[in-house]
This record gives C-alpha cells, sequence and structure tokens, in this order.
C-alpha cells in the first residue's frame, strides 16, 4: 500500500485554537466524520502513544455500506506525533473482515499558518486499497469543512 490521498484548507484561525480542535474529544465528535455520517468518540487518550477509538455511522447506508458493519466504520488511531501549533500523526486501522481496508493508515494533519488564518493539510499515507481515492479525499475535505465551520463558529 504506496498510496497517498491529501486535501488541504485554510481555516480563518490561529494554528493553535485548530490543533486544540484536532485533540478536543468533543470537537473532534463533531467536525471529523464527514458528511452523511455522525461519529462517537468510545475511547479517548490525547498523548503520543495514547489515541482513540470512533464509530463513525452512515446516516444511508443504503448509499455507502460501512467496513466494519453495515451502517458503520470503526477505526482505531493511535497519536504518532503531536507538535502543538504544527502537526498531529494519528495511526489509523479500520475494524473490517475485508482485507482490502486492513492495515494501518497514517493521516497527517499538517497545520502552517497562513494570511488568513492556517493553511491545514491533511496527507493520507499507505491507504487501504478497498477505500476509494476520490470518495476518500472528498470525505477528507468534507471534515476540512467541518472543521472550518466548527473552529470559525467558536472564535
Amino acid at each position: 500500500m504506496d498510496r497517498t490521498d491529501r486535501a488541504s484548507r485554510v481555516i480563518a484561525a490561529p494554528p493553535a485554537i485548530v490543533y486544540g480542535a484536532l485533540l478536543d474529544r468533543e470537537s473532534l465528535e463533531v467536525w471529523l466524520p464527514p458528511e452523511g455520517m455522525r461519529g462517537r468518540v468510545e475511547r479517548w487518550d490525547p498523548r503520543p502513544g495514547g489515541g482513540f477509538r470512533m464509530v463513525l455511522t452512515y446516516l444511508n447506508p443504503a448509499d455507502s455500506p460501512g467496513k466494519t458493519s453495515d451502517s458503520t466504520d470503526v477505526v482505531d488511531v493511535g497519536f504518532a506525533e503531536l507538535v502543538p501549533a504544527e502537526r498531529v500523526v494519528q495511526r489509523a486501522v479500520f475494524e473490517a473482515d475485508d482485507p482490502l481496508y486492513a492495515g494501518t493508515m497514517t493521516m497527517t494533519w499538517h497545520l502552517a499558518a497562513a494570511e488568513e488564518g492556517t493553511e491545514v493539510t491533511v496527507t493520507a499515507t499507505d491507504v487501504p486499497p478497498g477505500i476509494d481515492q476520490v470518495v476518500h479525499e472528498a470525505g477528507i475535505a468534507s471534515s476540512l469543512a467541518n472543521l472550518a465551520s466548527y473552529v470559525e463558529g467558536t472564535l
């Protein structure tokens, strides 16, 4: 698995505020699920070596069957690196019986100060082959749009 997916967006907030939303359990449940999904964090340990477990539920599972069950994607995420206001590196493993979703995907959230706020670039490496690239990049872009709405709405 050597595929890389990415998306980026400028968010009208300083890097420290955006970083905070990446490491706050309640915030993550609100903004991380892409359009058409809702999320629930079951385990939370926001430190290097810690991580979280998230259950993502499809609002209309007929449109997108889940990886873990007909209506859910369950992912265990470990925090590999946390650099305040600069970078969050996650290792994500989906719970799935299908080997096309097996393996560890690395998600790097890079934050860079920009004139308008913070440019957030998400790079996913070692993406499992069962995840469609166009759908995945659209999902990352949707999460970034949610993050922007969430963070900009709290300022």
